[in-house]
C-alpha cells in the first residue's frame, strides 16, 4: 500500500458510494493488525516511521468511508470538486424547510413532555438523513455529480441539525 493511495484502494474496494461497511469493518482491523506500532518496537526508526504513516493513512480512510457523508464529500473530491466552496446558495424550498426545522427545535422545550417531542423530532431527522443516503446512492452511481454536490450540501445541514438536537437531548436528561 503507498502512501498516495485513495482511501478505497486502502481497503480494496471499489470506489463507489455503495460500499460494504462490514467488510470495511472488517478489511480496517486487518489493516491495522499488519501496521500496529507494537509489530515495529525493535524495527529501525525509518520502519516505525513508515508503519506509524500507513497507520494514519488507514485511521484516515477508514474515518472518511464509513459514514455516507464523509464518503460523499470524498467521492466528490475525487472527481475534482471544490467540497469546501464558499458558494452556501441553496434552493429557496430547502432553506425554508431548514428554517422551519430549526424553530421546532427550539420550541421542544416549551412542549409538554419535551423528550417525546424531541424523540419524534429526531425520528424525522434520521428519515430525511436516510433519504438523502439512497439519493446520494443513486446519483453517484449515475456520475450526477453536480446534483450529488448539492444533496451532500444539504446532507450536512441534517448532520449539524442532528447533532444540535443530540444536544438538546443531554440537555433535557
Amino acid at each position: 500500500m503507498s502512501l498516495s493511495t485513495n482511501h478505497f484502494e486502502v481497503f480494496d474496494l471499489p470506489i463507489s458510494f455503495d460500499i460494504d461497511t462490514e467488510i470495511l469493518a472488517q478489511r480496517y482491523r486487518d489493516s491495522q493488525r499488519t501496521v500496529h506500532p507494537d509489530k515495529y518496537a525493535n524495527a529501525p526508526e525509518r520502519d516505525r516511521r513508515l508503519a506509524m504513516q500507513k497507520a494514519t493513512q488507514i485511521n484516515e480512510a477508514f474515518q472518511t468511508l464509513k459514514k455516507p457523508l464523509t464518503r460523499g464529500l470524498y467521492l466528490l473530491q475525487l472527481q475534482g470538486i471544490d467540497t469546501n466552496d464558499s458558494n452556501v446558495a441553496m434552493d429557496g424550498e430547502f432553506l425554508m424547510e431548514q428554517m422551519e426545522l430549526r424553530e421546532e427545535l427550539a420550541s421542544i422545550k416549551q412542549q409538554a413532555n419535551p423528550l417525546d417531542a424531541l424523540s419524534v423530532f429526531l425520528n424525522r431527522i434520521e428519515q430525511h438523513q436516510q433519504h438523502l443516503t439512497n439519493t446520494l446512492s443513486q446519483q453517484f452511481a449515475q456520475k450526477a455529480y453536480q446534483s450529488a454536490h448539492d444533496n451532500v450540501r444539504k446532507f450536512q445541514f441534517f448532520i449539524r441539525l442532528h447533532e444540535e438536537a443530540l444536544r438538546l437531548e443531554e440537555e433535557l436528561i
